[in-house]
């Protein structure tokens, strides 16, 4: 039996569970798509990608998920939010997945703004701060999405697949 096609197999899923998890905030998914291509590059003996992009790869994975943790609190806070908004943002997050699409977009801002309301804040402070955590998770999201499709078409064309 050839297990070759089994191992490219499970390339491929980590790398759609990783893409999935860019999205879905209860999957690390830029390291998960790193996880992946480097299980690609084992299974060419690493002939097709060496240590220097696995290097790269494994920075702009650690980049993507500094970025993650602080967008969102950099968003939050450049609003104006405190700390419940944060952890509200983050709770929102996790339960919105249960809601579908709708639920992974609004879940965050929700959070946020029942962590401010929480805390004692008006509507209108509250509401900003669920805007501004909101705008950092985007923003967040469309990084680590733009970090993996990198990382995934410069495999590729070392592969000599995208040619």
């Amino acid at each position: 039996m050839d297990w070759s096609v089994l191992w490219w197999l499970m390339v491929a899923l980590l790398v759609l569970a990783g893409l999935a998890g860019t999205v879905l905030p209860a999957l690390p998914g830029v390291p998960l798509v790193f996880a992946g291509l480097l299980l690609g590059a084992w299974l060419t003996n690493f002939t097709a990608m060496g240590w220097a992009t696995i290097s790269i790869f494994a920075l702009l994975t650690v980049l993507a998920q500094l970025v993650d943790f602080l967008a969102g609190a950099y968003g939050a806070r450049y609003a104006g939010a405190g700390v419940r908004a944060f952890w509200g943002a983050t709770i929102g997050a996790i339960v919105g997945i249960f809601f579908g699409i709708p639920g992974i977009i609004l879940g965050p801002f929700l959070g946020a703004v029942i962590g401010e309301l929480s805390g004692g804040n008006d509507w209108r402070s509250s509401g900003k701060a669920g805007l501004g955590a909101w705008l950092g998770l985007v923003l967040a999201t469309a990084f680590k999405l733009s970090i993996s499709f990198l990382m995934i078409g410069i495999f590729l064309l070392q592969l000599g697949w995208a040619e």
